[in-house]
C-alpha cells in the first residue's frame, strides 16, 4: 500500500508542477501579446499625432494665403484617414477592460470630429484651425499617456526605468506638440510676414515650454545619438523663433522654409521617441526561466 500512496503523491506533485509551469508560460504569452498590442497601438497614436501636427501646420499656411500647401494638405488628410482604422482592434480590446484607456465610442467620436474639421476647414480662421486640430491631438496624447501609465508601466515593471517609459508615452510626445503648435503658428506668421502681439506671447511660451520638456526628458533616461540630434534641432528652432519670428513686420523667412525647419526638429524628437520604443521592446524581451526562477534569459 505504501508504494501506491507514494506513487499517487508523486503523480500529484508532477501534475501540480506541470500545471504551474503551463500557467507561468500562459502568463508570459498573454503578457507578450498585451505588450506587443500596446506598443503597436502607441506607434499608431504617435504616427497620428505627427500627421495631425503636420496637417495643422499646412492648414495654417494655407489659411494665411500660401496656396503652395494645398496639394500637400490633401495628401496628409488621406494618410490620417488610412491610419485611424488601425486603432479599432485596440479600442475593442480596451473596451472589455474595467478601466479602458480607449473605447470604440471615443474612437468613433474622434473620427466624426475629424470629418467635421475637414469639412469646415476652408471657412476657419487660422486661430480656429489651430484650436480644432489641437483639440484632436490632445485626445490622441491622452490616449497615449493612459496606455503608457496603465499598460506599459504595469507590463514592464522594473525591467525598464519609469523615466524612459514616460519619455516614450508622455514627455516627448508633449514636446512634439509644443513644437507642432509653434510650427503651425510660426508658419502663419511667416506667411503673413508679421507677428501680432498675441502670436508673439504664444510663441515665446511654446519655446519656453519646449525647452523645459527637453530638459526633463534629458534627465529622465540615457541619451543616445537620436536624443543629441533632436536636442540640437530643437535648440535651433528656438533660436530661429527668438531671433527671426517675433517682429511685428518685415519677417523675411518664407513659410515653407520655416515649416521645413520646424518639421526637422519635430522629426528629430519622433526619432528619439522611436529609440525609446526600441528600448522598451528590448526590455520586454527578457523573461524568467522556468527551470530557474531567479535566472534571467532572453526570449
Amino acid at each position: 500500500m505504501n508504494w501506491i500512496v507514494c506513487t499517487m503523491l508523486a503523480l500529484v506533485i508532477i501534475f501540480l508542477a506541470t500545471s504551474a509551469m503551463f500557467y507561468r508560460r500562459k502568463r508570459w504569452v498573454d503578457a507578450d501579446r498585451s505588450l506587443n498590442m500596446t506598443l503597436a497601438t502607441c506607434r499608431s497614436l504617435l504616427a497620428l499625432v505627427g500627421h495631425f501636427q503636420q496637417h495643422r501646420g499646412m492648414s495654417s499656411a494655407l489659411l494665411s494665403g500660401d496656396r503652395s500647401f494645398g496639394g500637400r494638405l490633401d495628401g496628409k488628410a488621406r494618410e490620417i484617414d488610412g491610419l485611424i482604422p488601425s486603432l479599432r482592434e485596440a479600442a475593442r480590446e480596451e473596451s472589455s477592460r474595467v478601466h479602458p484607456c480607449l473605447t470604440l465610442n471615443e474612437l468613433s467620436l474622434f473620427q466624426y470630429n475629424w470629418g467635421q474639421l475637414r469639412e469646415k476647414l476652408p471657412g476657419f480662421s487660422v486661430e480656429q484651425s489651430i484650436a480644432q486640430h489641437s483639440f484632436l491631438i490632445d485626445q490622441l496624447l491622452r490616449w497615449l499617456a493612459a496606455l503608457g501609465e496603465a499598460r506599459l508601466e504595469l507590463l514592464l515593471g522594473e525591467r525598464c526605468s519609469r523615466g524612459q517609459m514616460r519619455n516614450y508615452a508622455s514627455r516627448l510626445p508633449l514636446l512634439t506638440e509644443c513644437l507642432g503648435q509653434a510650427r503651425a503658428l510660426g508658419t502663419s506668421v511667416a506667411a503673413r510676414r508679421g507677428c501680432s502681439a498675441v502670436a508673439r506671447v504664444r510663441l515665446m511660451f511654446l519655446v519656453a515650454r519646449a525647452e523645459a520638456l527637453l530638459k526633463q526628458a534629458n534627465e529622465a533616461g540615457a541619451r543616445g545619438a537620436g536624443a543629441e540630434k533632436a536636442a540640437i534641432a530643437v535648440q535651433q528652432m528656438a533660436r530661429v523663433i527668438r531671433t527671426r519670428m517675433l517682429q511685428s513686420s518685415g519677417i523675411s523667412i518664407a513659410a515653407g522654409e520655416y515649416f521645413d525647419m520646424a518639421t526637422n526638429a519635430i522629426d528629430g524628437v519622433f526619432a528619439w521617441i522611436g529609440e525609446c520604443g526600441d528600448e522598451l521592446i528590448l526590455a520586454g524581451s527578457w523573461k524568467i526561466d522556468v527551470g530557474a526562477p531567479t535566472q534571467l534569459q532572453r526570449a
